[in-house]
């Protein structure tokens, strides 16, 4: 069966069970005050009456807390915080974007979901706000292997006058623990040694065996890390057949994936926004099948991840 077809994609108590069930583990826990399960539920409130609603709408999820009296629902502190759209609605768009391996546009959200474009633009960039993982591990600890490559999407703001070759786009440097099989991606100014390497050191741990292409910024990585192998491709070489066998082939693989989503879906980004697709990416990659991870467990993942991801239309990027 469809996650889609599930009670909590088309009902709103239905939905507001579900989140609480999955974020209120120990009971409802109050934003204003923090004391967890010492509130009651309060049933039959309605909002204001109106012209189109002379009834007015029922409120769904409503708590009060018996500690400091005030009231609250499981929207507060998360990415649906301030959110007019039905939390079912959320749902539904949570998982179509979790589910799509090349991501789907605001666009198609906004006609699937029968919500405004502006509506659908905003609620996915709060979608990938939870999507982001920053508490990963350093890549490669335990003597581990991680593949290192840059690639360059879109075009930048500001195109410097005369640039030539990839000059004029935004880039962004990856990495992927073969171990592990997570990969992480950073967008950076430009590709240089002083730039990429804090970068990687940062990122990957100092027992790792570093595999890259043989761009002259990854020259003397062997001095920061376990080892360093390169695979010369301007020569044709790809992969090194040894034991293990030296290539990047598994990062650009991530980018062949990447790039077919930017261009053939989302087509257009700046890079102001760059890092939230690259988010995008890096959580379906990470949480692929492949790794053991189905749609449903995958929805799971970043619905555990909205509380404190919060993002104002107008707020920083």
């Amino acid at each position: 069966m469809s996650v889609l077809s599930a009670p909590y994609m088309h009902d709103e108590a239905a939905a507001f069970a579900h989140v609480e069930a999955m974020l209120w583990a120990d009971g409802p826990l109050c934003p204003h005050c923090g004391v967890v399960d010492s509130a009651y539920r309060l049933e039959g409130v309605r909002t204001k009456a109106s012209k189109k609603n002379p009834e007015g709408k029922e409120r769904h999820g409503l708590w009060k807390c018996r500690e400091c009296r005030k009231q609250f629902t499981v929207r507060k502190g998360t990415i649906f915080e301030e959110s007019h759209l039905p939390l079912h609605l959320w749902l539904q768009a949570i998982h179509l974007m979790v589910s799509s391996k090349k991501g789907i546009s605001s666009h198609q959200l906004h006609r699937v979901l029968g919500i405004t474009y502006k509506s659908a633009w905003f609620l996915t960039h709060r979608i990938r706000e939870c999507m982001r993982d920053g508490a990963l591990a350093p890549f490669g600890g335990n003597g581990g292997t991680v593949e290192v490559d840059e690639t360059f999407i879109g075009k930048k703001a500001d195109k410097p006058k005369g640039a030539r070759g990839y000059a004029h786009k935004n880039a962004m440097l990856t990495l992927v623990d073969r171990d592990t099989k997570q990969a992480k991606s950073i967008v950076v100014d430009d590709i240089k040694k002083d730039t990429l390497v804090p970068i990687l050191r940062e990122n990957i741990a100092k027992e790792a065996v570093i595999y890259t292409d043989e761009a002259k910024q990854y020259t003397k990585l062997s001095e920061d890390f376990a080892d360093h192998d390169f695979t010369t491709h301007s020569k044709g070489e790809y992969v090194k057949r040894e034991k293990p066998q030296v290539h990047t082939n598994t990062v650009e693989g991530f980018y062949s994936i990447f790039k077919r989503g930017m261009k053939g879906v989302y087509q257009h980004c700046g890079k102001q926004h760059l890092h939230r697709y690259a988010a995008e990416f890096d959580f379906r990659y990470n949480h692929r099948t492949a790794n053991g991870v189905d749609d449903a467990e995958r929805c799971q993942i970043a619905l555990r991840s909205v509380v404190g991801r919060r993002l104002t239309y107008q707020g920083p990027n």
